[in-house]
């Protein structure tokens, strides 16, 4: 899929994996959200080097996939996106593309660019489901996932760089990059079974910020595991992602120690179901067409999937 072969040498001596990740005191402080630097971790590469190592990705990307011809479904995408990020601790602009591909994928550049599959969009099935994937792209971003693991790996192709945000727990479904070297370290990848880790607390934190109802994401990946024939006779130590039992353990804590429960929370709006409908149908063949109009968000009611109230999390000034 990409041609790019530059190589990006991390370091002679390449630094140990940190240890599995523990959130701190601020991580857990929903109002600190949009006011603190995550992902501290030792990076060679400047948010300026990012930036071009991104855009020089995106740019590969785009010149061999096809991108999906549809304003309306492009444009409602973008808005849940940006909705998202405006509500995380990216400092990068969010860019947004939407890949013409039934492929159940999502992926994340250096610097901000989220690429999604029109396949994952038709598996949720709901709005707060799609915010989710999307949230967790935009935690990768947050804490500069793919440049940290350059820097914390020893040698990486640019081609190796995507952070996958969702896919099967397969070895196989990385390897859809053309050109990534399978004899990964093992080093390497428990590093990034913890960057997974990282992304699935902040992408619920993002998404809880954002209005939506955070239990939608552990719903959807355990809906996603169910149906995935991939993966399953990889050893753990091979794998990409934690165990999704695992995950769903970690989510279902954060959701109920530092994410209070709301009764307005969104879980879908009926313009959600037109844009899935739109998908479903053939190819429009009118590119301009009007924007669909924005109608009342569905909302979580009372007795719907309930979470244990926890005690408010400490206020800190926004």
């Amino acid at each position: 899929m990409f041609a790019v072969t530059t190589i990006i040498c991390a370091s002679a001596l390449s630094a140990s994996p940190a240890p599995q990740f523990k959130p701190s005191r601020s991580d857990e402080d929903i109002n600190a959200v949009g006011h603190r630097t995550i992902g501290k971790n030792t990076n060679f590469y400047s948010p300026d080097k990012e930036k071009e190592i991104g855009k020089a990705l995106a740019q590969e990307v785009e010149r061999f996939s096809k991108l999906l011809n549809d304003p309306v479904v492009t444009e409602y995408v973008n808005r849940i996106g940006q909705t998202i990020a405006q509500n995380s601790d990216a400092r990068y602009p969010i860019v947004i593309r939407v890949i013409d591909s039934d492929i159940v994928n999502a992926f994340t550049l250096p610097a901000g660019y989220l690429y999604i599959n029109k396949g994952l969009v038709l598996q949720t099935e709901g709005e707060a489901e799609l915010a989710g994937v999307l949230a967790r792209g935009i935690a990768h971003t947050a804490l500069r996932h793919a440049t940290r693991q350059a820097t914390e790996g020893s040698v990486l192709q640019l081609s190796s760089i995507p952070v996958m945000i969702f896919t099967p727990n397969s070895m196989a479904d990385y390897a859809m990059f053309e050109g990534l070297n399978l004899a990964i370290p093992l080093s390497t990848l428990k590093l990034r079974r913890d960057t997974e880790r990282e992304a699935d607390f902040f992408g619920l934190e993002y998404l809880y910020k954002a209005g939506y109802d955070p239990e939608c994401l552990p719903r959807f990946l355990e809906r996603m595991s169910l149906h995935s024939p991939t993966g399953k006779n990889i050893p753990k130590a091979f794998d990409l992602f934690p165990p999704v039992s695992e995950r769903l353990e970690a989510m279902n804590k954060e959701i109920a120690k530092i994410l209070p429960h709301r009764d307005g929370a969104i879980v879908s709006t009926s313009e959600f179901q037109i844009i899935k409908a739109r998908l479903l149908a053939s190819p429009p063949n009118a590119p301009s067409d009007p924007p669909v109009n924005q109608p009342k968000p569905i909302l979580r009611k009372p007795g719907d999937h309930p979470t244990p109230e926890p005690p408010s999390p400490t206020p800190n000034c926004e």
